[in-house]
Formats: C-alpha cells, structure tokens, sequence
C-alpha cells in the first residue's frame, strides 16, 4: 500500500481487505454456491450496507478475491523462478514455495485450482480467463527454466512447455492429495518425491 494514501483511504483498503479475507475463508470451506453476502458480511463484522459499498453483487466479491489471490501467487512463483540461482535450484524451490503459499489454508487452493484447472464454476465473471492468463504466464515462465535446463544439457532435450505441464500437474496433483487428507498426504513431506519424480525422467544422462 502506498505512503500517500490518506487515513480515509487507508481505512477503505484495510475494510476491503478484511471483506476478501472473510469471503474466501467462507468460499473455501462452503463452496461458492452455498455462501451469501450476508454470511461474508457476518464472517467479516460489517454490516451487509457496508459490503454492497464495495462490492456490487456475490459475483463481483468472488471475482476480486480469487484475482487477489492469484495475484499474490503468481507474484510468488515468478518471483522464484526469477532469481539468479540454477536450474535445478530454481526447480525446487518452486516446488518447495507451494507449500509455502497453500499451507496457511489449503481449501483456498481448491478454488484456484479450479480455475486454472478448467473445472471454473463461475465463468459468468469472466474470472477463469482472467487468472487463465497469469496462469499461461507462469507456465512460460516455468518452460523458460526448463528451456535453459535443456540448453545447458543439464535436462533432456524434451519440450521445455510439456516439462512445465509435467511439473505442474504433479505437484498440483500432490496439493490435491494434501486437501483431500492433510494429515496423511502433508505436501511438505512429499516435495523429495516430487522432485525425485519429476528429476529422474527429466535430468540428462
């Protein structure tokens, strides 16, 4: 948030962040279609007014909160694939930073997995395009890794997009475990087995 803000503005920001929150936390633990804005405004402790001040409709509420959200991851994988280290270093701390992003609440990566991962349930939003874009992006920016890989001949000469999708799919597939029995499939024990995985059918000989 920007230093010139005034106090009002400031105050304004804060309450509509508190309104996302709430909303995802209630989007995430009910599912879109059983949440109403008279639960978020409960959930968040304002009164129903205040949130239609913001927010037009459910719709509207939904569409800010998962942009917001996927803003944030997006800016936190590019972020990791955008440092100086290596190939390979480069590549286990992505899979290494979906922990990170999905351990505070793992539901929250239902609802951005079904965007990205075409099962949108909101598309009257225009919401799966939107995070379909920054989702394409992080996909270049990922097979841009494993390009570089190929060329150093540190990875097999295989398609860099289709290495992307490889690893996409396995670690979001391993995410999809950790939600479904957090206690028995915890993601964190399991990022030497994706990398194992993924490295073993990947590293040049």
């Amino acid at each position: 948030m920007g230093t010139g803000l005034s106090r009002r503005e400031k105050e304004r920001h804060r309450q509509r962040g508190d309104m996302l929150a709430a909303a995802l936390e209630l989007f995430s633990e009910k599912g879109y279609h059983h949440v109403s804005m008279k639960a978020i405004a409960k959930r968040a402790e304002f009164a129903l007014g205040t949130i239609y001040r913001f927010f037009s409709n459910k719709e509207d509420l939904y569409k800010a909160a998962m942009l917001e959200k996927a803003g944030e991851y997006h800016r936190t994988l590019t972020d990791v694939l955008s440092g100086e280290q290596g190939v390979l270093a480069a590549l286990n701390a992505y899979i290494t930073a979906k922990a990170r992003i999905f351990a505070p609440n793992i539901e929250i990566f239902y609802l951005y997995f079904a965007e990205t991962g075409g099962v949108s349930f909101n598309l009257r939003a225009g919401l799966h395009e939107e995070i379909g874009l920054l989702h394409d992006d992080l996909i270049k920016r990922l097979a841009s890794v494993m390009d570089k890989g190929v060329r150093a001949r540190i990875l097999r000469d295989l398609d860099p997009h289709d290495m992307a999708v490889a690893l996409e799919g396995l670690t979001n597939a391993f995410l999809l475990s950790w939600l479904k029995d957090p206690e028995r499939h915890p993601y964190e024990e399991s990022i030497n087995t994706i990398s194992k995985l993924f490295l073993e059918g990947s590293l040049a000989a």
